[in-house]
């Protein structure tokens, strides 16, 4: 096993950009004034390594194909994140269900775990993952992008009320995107002179 820890930035930095201004953080922050933030994010770490682990395994099988194969994919998947966090966050509102309190760790656990692992089926961060493990390792890629996953969260859960109200999460977003345009820009740059 070998840990590049440029990688592991990398996928950090990516991740995280791409998450804060997500559905995600949202529905963190919503369940957190709801339900006891340490249980809600047990629950949304275990999803998302989950999700992680699935991408990683994707991103692994995608990195068995030739190197300008892999990086014309990369280049467009990174194209394709550059887009969905370019056009704005219209379809990210928050869409929480009214509801009672709950309480308990196992049904804290599993309301959040239960909506993050549906909700990031296909999502941006998921497709960066898969695109990330193929080019720079599955370990490294794993770290990081888990741990930008669960900082977010937590994030949420701590200073989600001070971010929503004091941060353009659309500032965020754009600088997201334009760091995945400039990765798109190199993959396609690295596919026709490698």
């Amino acid at each position: 096993m070998h840990l590049d820890p440029l990688a592991i930035l990398t996928a950090f930095g990516l991740i995280f950009l791409a998450e804060l201004p997500d559905k995600t953080m949202f529905a963190s922050l919503a369940m957190g004034t709801r339900m006891r933030p340490l249980y809600v994010w047990f629950g949304t770490s275990t999803a998302f390594v989950v999700h992680v682990a699935i991408a990683v395994g994707a991103g692994g099988l995608l990195g068995l194909l030739p190197g300008w194969i892999v990086k014309l994919v990369s280049a467009a998947l990174f194209g394709f994140g550059a887009f969905m966090l370019l056009r704005g966050g219209a379809g990210d509102d928050d869409e929480d269900a009214a509801g009672k309190t709950v309480t308990g760790f196992w049904p804290v656990f599993s309301t959040a775990f239960m909506a993050v692992f549906i909700s990031e089926w296909g999502d941006l961060t998921q497709i960066t993952t898969a695109n990330l493990a193929a080019t720079n390792g599955t370990w490294s890629t794993a770290i990081g992008s888990a741990a930008a996953l669960m900082s977010v969260s937590a994030l949420a859960l701590l200073a989600g009320r001070f971010i929503a109200k004091r941060v353009p999460l659309q500032t965020v977003q754009r600088i997201g995107g334009v760091c995945m345009l400039g990765l798109a820009i190199w993959s396609l740059v690295e596919a026709f002179t490698g």
